[in-house]
């Protein structure tokens, strides 16, 4: 049951990444800066950025959905891996519109929204360090 409630909040996480792209995409200028060192700036077209986000969004998403069959692994570990392609949606959801920001003509202090970029790794690292402790419960309680 639980699994179907991930794969339920998994299609959710799917269109909104897919939502947050088209409405950062529509707000990129030409050239998106990447990033900015004193000396040089590094940016690159809008859509090859917006294929590069749609490649990266699309393999993540089709790994959670092959995953997902039934005779594939155990629901346990179907269950934790559709979590971490939730996790990785979330984290996506926030680093785009970061660099939408980031491309804005809007004046923004950047250093408090690092610490959101933090959370979005952080939230990322805590998912794939738990698979490891589940499995090890597991074995001492079962």
């Amino acid at each position: 049951m639980i699994s179907k409630v991930f794969r339920g909040v998994w299609f959710i996480s799917f269109l909104a990444v897919v939502a947050n792209l088209m409405w950062v995409y529509a707000g990129l200028p030409e050239q998106v800066v990447i990033r900015e060192l004193e000396v040089s700036t590094y940016a690159m077209d809008k859509e090859v950025l917006f294929y590069a986000w749609l490649a990266i969004i699309g393999m993540g998403n089709t790994m959670a959905f092959v995953f997902g069959k039934p005779k594939g692994p155990d629901e346990g570990f179907r269950t934790w891996f559709t979590g971490l392609v939730i996790t990785i949606n979330i984290f996506l959801v926030i680093a785009f519109s970061f660099i939408g920001l980031y491309n804005s003509t809007e004046k923004f202090d950047f250093a408090r929204a690092g610490v959101v970029l933090y959370f979005g790794v952080g939230l990322i690292g805590v998912w794939i360090t738990s698979w490891p402790i589940i499995v090890l419960y597991r074995k001492i309680f079962s």
